[in-house]
């Protein structure tokens, strides 16, 4: 019996759920990506920024840089007090990838999106519907607690 050892990668992410509220609704971005070849085939799916922490680079770094990259948004607030973590493990090129994914709450002040190279599309949807749209439980999860720390915030956002 021959056991395949593969090398463990360490890979952290720092991505933001952005909103934008106005008088009758709040609605989320959501970024299209394109993944090849998994055991669903090629597919596109809609989830949040996020961007891998460059050397040296602190998270809010990352989380701003990430923000105008993907996006072109460079006039976001941080909501302070909401910060989730997920972690999940994936396969690349032979190698076990452990991926943790820290995510911050943004509210944007515009709906004008400028996507990167790495995207093909964007919505900016209500939460429901960004539920519906969005594929990985650990996303929809971060949702929903971006959702609730709205709801329960003192602050009118």
């Amino acid at each position: 019996m021959t056991t395949l050892f593969l090398a463990m990668i360490n890979e952290k992410s720092i991505g933001g759920v952005i909103f934008f509220q106005d008088k009758e609704k709040r609605e989320y971005l959501l970024l299209e990506y394109e993944r090849m070849n998994d055991e669903k085939g090629d597919h596109k799916y809609f989830d949040f920024v996020k961007g891998h922490v460059e050397k040296k680079e602190k998270e809010a770094e990352t989380l701003f840089r990430e923000i105008k990259e993907e996006t072109g948004i460079t006039e976001v607030d941080l909501i302070l007090g909401f910060k989730e973590k997920i972690k999940f493990f994936f396969r690349k090129d032979n190698k076990l990838i452990n991926k943790e994914v820290i995510y911050y709450l943004l509210k944007s002040k515009t709906k004008e999106v400028n996507i990167s190279f790495e995207h093909s599309g964007y919505k900016w949807l209500e939460f429901k519907d960004a539920l519906k749209q969005m594929e990985f439980k650990t996303s929809k999860d971060v949702l929903k607690k971006a959702e609730a720390f709205l709801q329960n915030s003192l602050l009118n956002y």
